[in-house]
């Protein structure tokens, strides 16, 4: 069958090119343009490892910044419990001094008031004897003939307060 020779004629020579132009695609594309994509490729990789180094540096720096943080947050923190503590001792002391003072000023104006009471009172007492003597002697008069003096009247005023 002439159809079945003339295949074997045109598919050997389409064969024989098919392989000619896959080889030479592929010595194109492998030996200049693969090489190019794989150098990209490595590019990449070594940026990003060099990226990912370089951010796990920096996560490592700012743990150290953070515990540097922390260690000078604790020693304010300390520092300022320190002077408010010394703060609050001096008010302490600054007020227990001002209550001592407005104490002895209390007790010394005490004082002052007694004595002022106590003279009042000794006074009010020789006023009062006073007035019961001439009152005394007073009614002495109206009621009896007799004729008292002051110093009678005086002695028996006394010895009757000095009973009550």
């Amino acid at each position: 069958m002439p159809q079945i020779d003339q295949i074997m004629t045109t598919y050997g020579s389409q064969l024989f090119w098919l392989v000619i132009t896959f080889g030479l695609i592929y010595f194109v594309i492998g030996r200049s343009m693969f090489p190019k994509i794989q150098g990209t490729v490595d590019q990449r990789k070594a940026k990003i490892a060099g990226d990912i180094a370089a951010a796990k540096a920096a996560h490592a720096r700012a743990d150290e910044i953070e515990e540097e943080y922390r260690v000078a947050h604790a020693r304010a923190r300390d520092a300022a419990l320190a002077v408010t503590a010394e703060a609050k001792a001096k008010g302490a002391r600054e007020a227990e001094a001002k209550v001592r003072a407005a104490d002895n000023g209390i007790a010394t104006q005490l004082a002052d008031a007694e004595a002022a009471i106590a003279a009042q009172q000794t006074a009010a007492l020789a006023e009062i004897e006073a007035v019961a003597v001439e009152a005394a002697q007073d009614i002495v008069a109206r009621l009896t003939p007799a004729k008292i003096t002051k110093p009678q009247v005086n002695r028996a005023v006394k010895g009757a307060l000095a009973d009550a």
